[in-house]
C-alpha cells in the first residue's frame, strides 16, 4: 500500500469498505488519511466469510467512491471478488494503508486539539481528526445458548463455517434466520446434508433478491425515507405478490413490521438466494426456536427434542466498540455510535463514524454516502481551524 510523508489529517481505524471509502473521499478533497488495519490485508471480514457468499446488492449500486466495481465481476459479486475489488480500490487511489496495525484505544488529547490512538504494541499515533470504521460485523456475538458447554454433540459457529462439503449425509440444525443462517441452510442442502432443519425464533421478512432485472435494493432506496408505519403496512401487500406463503411448511408470514425491524433491531430482510425453494420442497424444514442444549439432546421451544449430528449457530455480530471508545461517551445503549456520517458527537468533535448501520438501502451505498459527508465535514472544519489560526496570528 502507498505511504506518503505528507502531514496526516486523520487516522482511520479499519481497512474494510468504510475505511477505504473514507480515505479515498478525503484524498479527493486534498486531505491525507492513514488507514490502520489490524490484519495483513484489506477487507478482513470478507476474507473470513463462508465460501458461497455474494453481495446481496447489485454491482451497479455497490461501488465505492471513485471506482466502480468492474463489470467482469458480475452483477452479484462473489466474496473473493469483493476482496479483490477492495485491493484494487486501495491501489487505484494510492491509499496510505498500514497493515498489521491493531488499535486498542482512542483518546482525546489533553489540549483537546487532536486524537491519540494507542496501538497493540503500546505506541501511540496522533492526528487532528479520527474516523472509526471498524465495521458493523466486527465482533462475532458469543452464542447465548443454555447448556452449550455441556452439550456432547457437534457445534459449528457461523463464523467458522466455510462450506457444507464436510457435512454431507448429516442431520443438521441451523439456528438463526437472518441472511447468514438461511444461506447456510441452503448451502448444506446443496452439499448433500441428509436433513436440514432451521430453528425459527423470529419469523424473518423474505424478499426476492431481484425480480427480473429489478433488484430489491432499488425498493429499499425508495422507501428508506418514507414513514415507518406506511412501509410496515405496504410491505405485507408487496410480499404477497412476490413471495409464496410458506405457512404450511412451518414458516408463516412475519407479524412484525418490515421497516420497524430494520430500524429497531438492525435486522434487514432476508434476500432469497434459494431459501424459499428449499422450504417449499421440504429440503429445509422450519422448526420451533432453540430453547437449550441438554446433554445429547437439543430442546426446542415447543418441547420437542432432537438429536442432530450437527448444530450450526448463526448468532450474528456486534460492533465491539466498547474497549476502543466506550469511555468517550459516544455510544448508545446498544453499543452503537450516537452519530454517523458528517455529524460528530457532543464532546467528541473531530471524531467521525462510518459503516455502523445495516440499512435497507444497502450498506455499501450508505457508507459511500457517509464517506463523502465525512470528507466534506472534515475539510470545512480544517478550513475554519486554519482561518482561526491565521486570525490569531
Amino acid at each position: 500500500m502507498t505511504r506518503t510523508s505528507a502531514p496526516v489529517d486523520a487516522l482511520i481505524i479499519g481497512g474494510g469498505p468504510a475505511g477505504l471509502a473514507t480515505a479515498a473521499a478525503l484524498r479527493q478533497r486534498g486531505l491525507h488519511g492513514v488507514v490502520l488495519e489490524r490484519s495483513d490485508g484489506v477487507g478482513t471480514s470478507w476474507r473470513s466469510h463462508y465460501d458461497r457468499l455474494r453481495l446481496h446488492t447489485p454491482r451497479e449500486l455497490s461501488g465505492l467512491p471513485g471506482l466502480p466495481i468492474p463489470k467482469e465481476m458480475g452483477r452479484w459479486v462473489a466474496r473473493d471478488d469483493v476482496v479483490r475489488y477492495l485491493e484494487l480500490y486501495a491501489a487505484h487511489h494510492r491509499l496510505d494503508v498500514r497493515l498489521g496495525t491493531e488499535v486498542r484505544r482512542v483518546d482525546r488529547s489533553p489540549d483537546l486539539d487532536s486524537w491519540i490512538v494507542t496501538l497493540a504494541d503500546g505506541t501511540t499515533l496522533t492526528a487532528p481528526y479520527a474516523v472509526i470504521a471498524t465495521g458493523f460485523n466486527h465482533t462475532p456475538r458469543p452464542p447465548d445458548v443454555p447448556g452449550l458447554e455441556g452439550y456432547s454433540g457437534e457445534v459449528v459457529l457461523a463464523r467458522d463455517y466455510r462450506n457444507g462439503s464436510a457435512h454431507a449425509g448429516k442431520d443438521v440444525l441451523v439456528v438463526g434466520t437472518g441472511n447468514t443462517g438461511t444461506e447456510l441452510a441452503v448451502d448444506l442442502v446443496e452439499h448433500g446434508a441428509a436433513r436440514v432443519r432451521l430453528a425459527v425464533r423470529t419469523v424473518p421478512h423474505i424478499l426476492r433478491r431481484n425480480t427480473g432485472p429489478y433488484a430489491a435494493q432499488y425498493t429499499g432506496i425508495a422507501v428508506r425515507r418514507l414513514p415507518t408505519t406506511f412501509v410496515d403496512r405496504v410491505a405485507p401487500l408487496v410480499a404477497r405478490l412476490q413471495t409464496p406463503d410458506l405457512s404450511a411448511q412451518g414458516m408463516p408470514r412475519p407479524d412484525t413490521g418490515l421497516l420497524t425491524r430494520v430500524e429497531r433491531d438492525n435486522a434487514i430482510p432476508v434476500q432469497d438466494v434459494g431459501i424459499i425453494a428449499a422450504i417449499r420442497s421440504g429440503a429445509v424444514e422450519p422448526v420451533a426456536a432453540l430453547r437449550e442444549l441438554d446433554g445429547d439432546d437439543v430442546l426446542l421451544a415447543d418441547g420437542s427434542r432432537l438429536q442432530p449430528d450437527l448444530v450450526v449457530l448463526a448468532t450474528g455480530y456486534t460492533q465491539g466498540l466498547e474497549p476502543l471508545i466506550g469511555h468517550l461517551g459516544v455510544l448508545d445503549g446498544k453499543g452503537r455510535p450516537v452519530e454517523r456520517g458528517g455529524r460528530t458527537a457532543r464532546g467528541a468533535r473531530g471524531l467521525w463514524f462510518s459503516g455502523f448501520t445495516n440499512p435497507i438501502s444497502g450498506m455499501l451505498r450508505e457508507l459511500s454516502i457517509d464517506a463523502r459527508k465525512i470528507a466534506l465535514a472534515m475539510a470545512l472544519r480544517k478550513r475554519r481551524e486554519m482561518k482561526a489560526l491565521r486570525q490569531a496570528a
